[in-house]
Formats: C-alpha cells, sequence, structure tokens
C-alpha cells in the first residue's frame, strides 16, 4: 500500500491497479483516492463497469481513446469476477494500454496463477488488502481519535479492540460513536466503551465458549438467545463456535511447546490481551476436551445438514453436553 500513497501524493500513476482483498475499507477508500487524484471532479473521462459478463470490446475501445481535453482518463471495473477465469483477451490487451488511460480493478477475489492477474503485476500494481494486525489497526484508531483531539490509553484501546472487531468499516463506525458520546471531554475511558460500543458476534461467542469452560450452562444458553434475538443463523454460531475450539486447540499446542503470548497472538493475528484470555481458556480444559467438542461441532452440523436434528437445537445440544 505504500506504492499506492507514494502515487497518489506523486500524482505519477501506472496505467493498471488492481486492489484485492477481504477488508472492504481499505479497498473502497484507496478507489476513492485513486480516482480522486487520477480525475479530480471530471466525469467526462470516467467510465464505471460493475458485475461479471463486462463487454470487454466496449472497455478496450474506450481505454484506447483519447481523454477529453485531460491528460488521463480512468476506467474503474468493480467485482467482474475476471480474476478468477482466463480473461485472456483483456490479460493480452493490458501491454498495449495508452499512457493516457488508467484502468482500475476492485476485487474480492483473484487468481494468482491467472493470465490477468500477472498481466497486471507486469505493467501495473496489484495491492493485496489484507485484515490488518491489532497494533496497526490500534495506530489507525489512535490516530483518527487524535485528529478530533481525542486521548485514550493503550488499555482502553485494548477493550475497544475487543469489542468492535477487526473490520475497520465497524471500527469507524464505533470510534464516531465514541467521538459523539464524549463531546466536551478529552480523554476516553475504559467506562465509555463499555456504555456505548457494540460487541461484535465473535466477542459473544469468546464469552460463549468462556462460560462453558466455566461449567455455566445457563449463562452460555442466555448468550445463545441474545444472538438468536440479533438475527444470528445458528449454523454461523455453530461455525464459530467450532472455529473458536480450534483456535483453543491451537494455543494448547503452542503452550504446550513453551511458546510466549506474545507469539501466539503473532500466529493467530489477535491482540496479546486475546491471546492471554485464550490461553486462560484453554487451560480450563484438556486437550481431549478441546477435541471432543471439534468433533461434536462436526456431528451437529452434519445431523443438521442430514436433517436430524433442527439448526437451534443442534446448538443448545453443543452447549448444554458435558466432556
Amino acid at each position: 500500500m505504500q506504492t499506492l500513497d507514494e502515487d497518489i501524493k506523486k500524482r505519477e500513476f501506472k496505467r493498471v491497479y488492481l486492489l484485492y482483498g477481504e477488508e472492504n475499507f481499505l479497498k473502497r477508500s484507496y478507489k476513492n483516492r485513486l480516482k480522486e487524484a487520477v480525475l479530480g471532479d471530471d466525469t467526462m473521462n470516467f467510465h464505471y463497469f460493475e458485475g461479471k459478463g463486462m463487454d470487454i470490446q466496449e472497455i478496450v475501445g474506450l481505454a484506447d481513446t483519447m481523454p477529453f481535453f485531460a491528460p488521463k482518463r480512468l476506467l474503474l471495473l468493480e467485482d467482474s469476477g475476471l480474476f478468477k477465469g482466463s480473461a485472456e483477451q483483456l490479460a493480452a490487451y493490458l501491454p498495449q494500454l495508452p499512457e493516457s488511460t488508467c484502468m482500475l480493478f476492485v476485487e474480492s477475489e483473484v487468481d494468482k496463477r491467472g493470465k490477468l492477474y500477472k498481466a497486471v503485476k507486469k505493467v501495473g500494481y496489484a495491492a493485496d488488502m489484507v485484515r490488518q494486525t491489532p497494533a496497526q489497526l490500534a495506530n489507525w484508531s489512535a490516530r483518527l481519535l487524535a485528529r478530533e483531539g481525542k486521548k485514550i490509553t493503550n488499555a482502553t484501546m485494548e477493550l475497544f479492540l475487543s469489542k468492535a472487531g477487526d473490520d475497520m468499516e465497524n471500527i469507524r463506525s464505533e470510534l464516531d460513536k465514541l467521538i459523539s458520546y464524549t463531546l466536551g471531554r478529552e480523554v476516553i475511558t475504559s467506562q465509555d466503551v463499555e456504555d456505548i460500543c457494540t460487541t461484535q458476534l465473535t466477542n459473544k461467542i469468546f464469552d460463549m465458549i468462556a462460560a462453558i469452560s466455566n461449567r455455566q450452562v445457563p449463562k452460555a444458553m442466555e448468550l445463545y438467545e441474545d444472538l438468536l434475538l440479533l438475527k444470528e443463523p445458528p449454523m454461523r454460531i455453530l461455525f464459530l463456535i467450532a472455529r473458536q475450539f480450534n483456535q483453543l486447540l491451537l494455543v494448547k499446542d503452542m503452550a504446550g511447546k513453551g511458546v510466549a503470548k506474545a507469539e501466539m497472538a503473532s500466529r493467530l493475528k489477535v491482540p496479546p490481551f486475546v491471546a492471554g484470555k485464550m490461553l486462560t481458556q484453554a487451560r480450563a480444559f484438556t486437550k481431549e476436551q478441546i477435541l471432543a467438542y471439534v468433533e461434536q461441532c462436526v456431528e451437529m452440523e452434519e445431523a443438521v445438514k442430514r436433517g436430524r436434528l433442527q439448526d437451534r437445537l443442534a446448538v443448545e445440544i453443543l452447549i448444554c453436553r458435558r466432556i
């Protein structure tokens, strides 16, 4: 992403850009920044294509057309699906793209073995917009708060991210809530975070596993009911429970090998304090118990898919079972 920042700053653009990956906030941000940097408020030299089934001949024709009283023409192609197929015609054309045209692709998934991806890499720049690390999210959040004249301690930031999760779109939304809530005050406290920020689904699953590990079945069931009231599908809840137990299995294995908490956090891509909580949870189970829960998750999923159990009941059985 440093390359993108430099190109935007210097107003020196490559002929082709590809923005892809799972962090939608970053993709949208760089898409808009590139569009603004290349064209400004020029709409006559901007062409937008969205979805599968794009007319490649039309795209090539526009790309070959000189911009109208401007240095650049911009073609934005979003969610084309072209990077999951062969797209040989467009791949063969990209090396011939005029310097006066900038082509910008924004995709969710790409096949790096494909000809189009390789062509973009050869004549332009491909940026993988991955989920940011906890440290990057904390720094980014702190900068946004500082712009609004707000201060926050490291401990409060950890609490905030534990609630907001790692999705930058959601983090930005929760920060806006915090800023409005603390209007007239400089320092954001942990109580502010508890009062106004919404706990994300994955964090509720974490609390549910904690209740299960402490043999607090009523509390685990209460958390499950809360998720159902929030219209969360039981099968998604089951998937997240299974994922959490798989992570606990990894933590258990790393702890047995003497891996430090900081290294655990790095491998699991979670904040250190979350790794600490997971380590505490993992210690509440034997390795055999964790494996048994993982196997039961698989059994419940199969029972639902085969019609032997309703999805809601399957999760209830899983929560209530004792290993």
